[in-house]
């Protein structure tokens, strides 16, 4: 758990950092449509990193379930909003890494369900 609290914390930690990079720095280097985009990717990583502290903390949760939804979490971040900052940063060009953003959405949406599943398993048990 700590382990998963500490990468989240990071993870935290780089959302903000890169917000305030994409405000200052590359609002005058991106275009609007893609520092949306830059934006977009730091949104999705800090409203999963606040889904991973969400994960982590809730006692209702068992530590193996807690690891792999975080496990699945990490990925998506990393290949979600991992891309497009390699995009924008280091003008990678997007036909070439076209599939990585969607399977990182893929993997957030896995998660979601999954946590959505653990607890819809302890709502029919107690009826």
């Amino acid at each position: 758990m700590y382990k998963n609290i500490t990468i989240s914390s990071v993870l935290g930690g780089l959302a903000v950092i890169l917000g305030a990079f994409g405000a200052h720095a590359l609002k005058s280097k991106l275009s609007p449509e893609a520092l949306n985009s830059f934006e977009t990717a730091v949104h999705y990583q800090i409203y999963h990193v606040l889904l991973l502290f969400f994960i982590n903390l809730n006692q209702h949760l068992g530590d193996s379930t807690k690891n792999r939804i975080s496990l699945i979490t990490f990925i998506g971040i990393v290949l979600f909003s991992g891309s497009i900052y390699v995009i924008h940063l280091l003008g990678i060009p997007a036909k070439s890494i076209w599939f990585i953003t969607p399977l990182g959405g893929v993997f957030l949406i896995v998660a979601w369900f999954m946590l959505a599943f653990n607890f819809f398993k302890k709502v029919i048990k107690k009826e």
